[in-house]
């Protein structure tokens, strides 16, 4: 273990919301901790903002009034950068800005000690190119906190090109000691979250401008199935549309145009009309006082069908056969592909083609398609869309059986992949993409996504429970439908599919 001991003093320089709860972390793990801005009022604020924040702790009886009064006791406001020279560690949370951040970096090796570390809370900056200028670019790191800090357990801990692995491994042993989640990354584009996250909102948005579904659908689909804690909608609008859509343009021109990370007119659009969310009152939904929230597309109530045939392995989508079970419906059971047979209408899971490809690939008519699931056994809601020449009953027997099975159903266009599949499947492929050019690791991955967004499950633990093989038929059909780069699928996907191997081994 190298963490720095808790006596060692940390600086922080930038006294905002995230330097404030950068503050209070590093001083409940024991740190003396000097709080710098170059706004006089701003560093005794922002310690008035933690002591109220930890009253509220103390409320609700999870600390002791003597706890919060030493740990604030443990936090310094100044004004002076010289008097951050006691530090061992300094951290950096100021605009996110590349000249600002190398003339901070500048001036903090004017007046800390030769081995003192330097950290930048930077959430997209190149850390090689903020180390590029400073006399000893070895000693900075990236320390990537996620807000609120003293909740989101996450820190990206970033090298560039000339970062010393000691340095990598004091902030890693130093973040895990402040009771953090450490994850080691590469100096590139979004490092993990930022890059791997693109798809969920990329993914959505380009459902929408197709006529999939609306936000609210779309929304109820990625929670109420895929059992993420908020849709990307609803996320965007939390966020704010300028914050998320500078992401993406910044990861797009990073990664020199590729399609992947291609920015969304329609959110381009909602920048440039100022609806940037709740900030502003309005984004993909309306937050004004008073206003009526946007509701799922339902499907109308529909007769219980009078059984069902499960016809071979259900693969990922087994958790119905045990809810059809617990339904109370006359069930068999026949050889077959992994569909289920109600009244003469074929389901399956969707593997990238629309319905209406698939049931001409096949040779069927009456198909509709069932959207993935997180757990079949627990989601409220599961999307459905029926081939464009199937009959109109087909559509009616499929929602009739999901609904008899407790389910909310989303009935939405014939969009290929449909909407939890398709972005699942584009997660992983961005997980496995970073693996492969050895940004990470795979529990890196899993771990990033879970404790920085809340991801129900990493993107590679869940192309594991699909299977790899599933996830890249379900992307080449993706390709084959769009005809573009976009959903070429990750190197490394193609190995392990052709190695008959999990990420996770």
């Amino acid at each position: 273990m190298t963490a720095l001991p808790p006596t060692a003093p940390v600086a922080v320089i930038g006294a905002g919301t995230m330097g404030a709860g950068i503050a209070q972390v590093a001083a409940a793990a024991g740190h003396p901790v000097l709080l710098f801005d170059l706004r006089a009022e701003a560093p005794a604020a922002a310690k008035a903002g933690i002591g109220k924040a930890l009253d509220r702790v103390v409320a609700k009886g999870r600390m002791t009034e003597a706890d919060r009064d030493a740990l604030l006791g443990r936090v310094t406001p100044v004004t002076d950068l010289a008097a951050l020279a006691p530090a061992k560690l300094a951290i950096e949370a100021v605009l996110e800005d590349l000249a600002v951040k190398q003339a901070v970096f500048r001036d903090l090796e004017a007046v800390t000690a030769d081995d003192a570390i330097l950290a930048t809370n930077t959430s997209s900056l190149s850390i090689t190119a903020i180390a590029a200028g400073l006399s000893r670019p070895a000693n900075l790191v990236g320390m990537h906190f996620f807000n609120p800090v003293p909740l989101m357990a996450l820190v990206e801990v970033i090298h560039g090109l000339a970062t010393d692995p000691a340095v990598v491994e004091t902030i890693h042993d130093t973040a895990a000691a402040w009771s953090k989640a450490p994850v080691r990354a590469t100096s590139t584009p979004g490092f993990i979250v930022n890059r791997v996250a693109r798809p969920f909102y990329g993914e959505a948005l380009r459902l929408l401008d197709e006529g999939a579904a609306d936000p609210a659908t779309i929304d109820a689909a990625l929670t109420g199935a895929g059992g993420f804690r908020m849709g990307p909608f609803a996320l965007m609008d939390l966020i704010g549309h300028d914050v998320n859509y500078a992401v993406t343009c910044s990861v797009f021109d990073a990664f020199s145009g590729d399609p992947r990370y291609r920015p969304s007119l329609r959110q381009k659009a909602l920048v440039d009309a100022g609806f940037l969310g709740r900030k502003s009152g309005r984004g993909f939904y309306d937050h004004g006082e008073g206003a009526a929230p946007l509701r799922p597309a339902l499907a109308d109530p529909a007769p219980p069908p009078a059984g069902v045939v499960i016809e071979g392995d259900l693969g990922p989508a087994q958790g119905l056969a045990q809810r059809i079970a617990e339904s109370g419906l006359t069930s068999g059971r026949a050889e077959g592909d992994g569909t289920l047979v109600v009244e003469g209408a074929v389901l399956a899971l969707t593997d990238g083609r629309s319905a209406t490809q698939r049931a001409a690939d096949a040779g069927l008519k009456d198909l509709v398609l069932f959207d993935l699931a997180l757990d079949y056994g627990t989601a409220t809601h599961i999307a459905v869309a029926a081939a464009d020449q199937a009959a109109p009953a087909a559509r009616t027997a499929a929602v009739g059986l999901f609904q008899a099975l407790g389910f909310q159903v989303l009935v939405v266009d014939d969009a290929p992949g449909l909407l939890v599949m398709r972005t699942v499947a584009m997660l992983a492929n961005e997980g496995a993409e970073a693996v492969h050019l050895g940004v990470t690791d795979a529990p890196g991955v899993d771990t990033a996504m879970m404790k920085g967004v809340n991801y129900p499950r990493g993107p590679l633990a869940w192309a594991d429970a699909i299977g790899p093989a599933r996830v890249l038929a379900v992307l080449d059909n993706l390709a084959a439908v769009y005809g573009e780069d976009r959903y070429r699928a990750s190197a490394l996907l193609r190995r392990r599919v052709a190695a008959g191997r999990a990420f996770h081994v």
